[in-house]
């Protein structure tokens, strides 16, 4: 058996942590339609409202706590080859465990040049302000893929997806591209489970098992039906 397990996760999953989606409300935040305070333009027109837009929600990361979901995954990787892929900005994961996690969409916790990006420097407290500068003397912006970016990782995603035997999906809406369309590079033997009370592919997907359930409750179930499987293959 191909135990490469690849974990697909979205803003479900963080969620059932506290942490707002940030669209909750039509999309908005503070009257702000979210591409206003998430994209290259509005970091160009305003950067101390993105700033406030991403301290409001680092703050929120520093006071929650992995959930149950979380944790059901470190435990798979006794058992299988497991590596985390997430929408999500935020460290659960890690936090959690999860000792090989890819982020697809950035980072919270890590600011990075506006000169260099290759300089990323971690966050050990909430706030960045407009006038904190890397070694180079540019402003610090959120290590955040916005709107309207290229996804660097996403090359690294579908290279791992395509390797794979296992696929879980658990709380992505499935509507975000690129990420949307990395089941499509699933292979025909792999098997993929979707965990998530609405979510549905945007396209045919073989050997789809489909869980209409929170990640909290969903994910620990199959974790141990996964885990009593490959207990009996050793």
């Amino acid at each position: 058996m191909n135990k490469k397990l690849i974990v697909l996760t979205g803003a479900g999953i963080s969620a059932e942590s506290g942490i707002s989606t940030f669209r909750d409300a039509n999309g908005l935040w503070r009257n702000h339609r979210i591409e206003e305070v998430a994209s290259p333009v509005a970091w160009h027109n305003n950067p101390g409202l993105v700033l406030e837009f991403y301290n409001l929600r680092r703050k929120q990361l520093f006071e929650v706590n992995p959930n149950a979901a979380h944790l059901a995954l470190v435990s798979l990787e006794k058992h299988y080859e497991v590596v985390v892929v997430t929408q999500n900005v935020d460290d659960l994961h890690e936090r959690a465990g999860s000792r090989n996690v890819l982020h697809l969409h950035g980072e919270l916790k890590k600011a990075r040049s506006t000169r260099d990006p290759q300089r990323v420097y971690e966050l050990k407290h909430w706030e960045l302000k407009l006038g904190d500068l890397c070694e180079l003397g540019s402003q610090l912006r959120p290590h955040i893929v916005w709107f309207g970016e290229e996804v660097p990782a996403f090359q690294e995603a579908v290279q791992l997806v395509a390797e794979a035997g296992l696929l879980l999906v658990i709380g992505t809406s499935l509507q975000v591209y690129p990420a949307a369309g990395l089941l499509a590079y699933a292979p025909a033997h792999c098997r993929i489970w979707l965990i998530d009370p609405t979510a549905t592919p945007g396209y045919a997907v073989p050997n789809l098992t489909t869980l209409r359930e929170k990640a909290t409750t969903g994910v620990p179930s199959l974790v141990s039906s996964l885990i009593t499987e490959a207990t009996k293959e050793n």
